[in-house]
């Protein structure tokens, strides 16, 4: 089963509150997704370990109901 954009969100804000999440459906099916995100939380780590921090927060569901994720990470500029 796909899961939405607002979903996707609420699993990155709810790990990451101060986050500024955008969230696109690439391919409008519900299961490729941009996402850009900036939080602090990312100041200081390196890509890798920022996109962890992402995937942590989607608690298990990459590879399962999202199947693809894109993902632009930043601490605040």
């Amino acid at each position: 089963m796909a899961m939405q954009a607002a979903e996707i969100e609420a699993l990155i804000k709810a790990a990451l509150p101060d986050a500024q999440v955008t969230i696109e459906d690439l391919a409008g099916d519900g299961d490729h997704y941009a996402a850009t995100i900036v939080s602090e939380a990312f100041r200081g780590k390196n890509r890798v370990q920022q996109h962890q921090i992402v995937y942590a927060a989607l608690r298990g569901r990459m590879g399962g109901e999202l199947h693809a994720l894109a993902l632009q990470t930043s601490a605040p500029g």
